[in-house]
């Protein structure tokens, strides 16, 4: 064989293949470093902030609060059409039938 019995693939495209998976493996691994480290930057600085942040005004730092939908009932009265002879209880499509909903103001978070 005229390639060294290295079947029938040429140096310089093994060469060629050789660099670029080396090329594609440290750009993944630096992608998934830095993604690694942006997320632990975002959890101590969220951490920082909830330290020194006061409590939500609207849910008073509990991050939820009653639905205004059902008014805590998880049903509401629903009819297809206008007609006050059929009304069908239905779950509350706001809280799911939870009674409760995140707060807007603080996404649930429980501080501004």
């Amino acid at each position: 064989m005229a390639d060294g019995g290295q079947g029938g693939v040429p140096q310089p495209l093994r060469k060629l293949a050789t660099g670029a998976a080396i090329l594609l493996g440290g750009v993944f691994t630096v992608s998934s470093l830095s993604s690694a480290t942006i997320g632990t930057l975002r959890g101590f600085a969220e951490a920082k902030r909830k330290k020194f942040a006061l409590p939500c005004g609207i849910c008073k730092g509990k991050g939820f609060y009653m639905c205004k939908l059902c008014k805590g009932k998880s049903t509401i009265q629903w009819s297809p059409l206008y007609d006050p002879i059929v009304i069908n209880p239905c779950l509350c499509p706001t809280c799911d039938g939870n009674r409760v909903q995140r707060c807007l103001n603080c996404l649930g978070k429980g501080y501004d």
